[in-house]
């Protein structure tokens, strides 16, 4: 099981970015949440198998939303991460 704190910047708000992600987190089994910031960002916490989380990784980084963009991406290990029973968004 790995746990991953994702922070995303770039068009990632008022584009669809957290409910695609939310759909590619329920079709790879990720559970998790991600929320928008104040600072324009989005952060992403995600708990899954390894293939699946690094799956998960490569499509946030290309942007699951079409008319999303993706210009920064930093990615944080955490075992302290809280294990959702499923992927919710806020």
């Amino acid at each position: 099981m790995r746990k991953v704190r994702i922070t995303v910047d770039g068009r990632v708000q008022g584009v669809g970015f957290r409910y695609t992600t939310k759909m590619i987190a329920d079709e790879l089994g990720v559970t998790g949440l991600a929320r928008n910031e104040w600072d324009g960002s989005v952060l992403i916490e995600a708990v899954g198998e390894q293939a699946a989380i690094e799956e998960f990784i490569q499509k946030i980084k290309e942007s699951p939303s079409p008319y999303g963009r993706v210009n920064e991406f930093q990615i944080e290990d955490d075992p302290e991460i809280k294990v959702r029973k499923n992927f919710i968004t806020n």
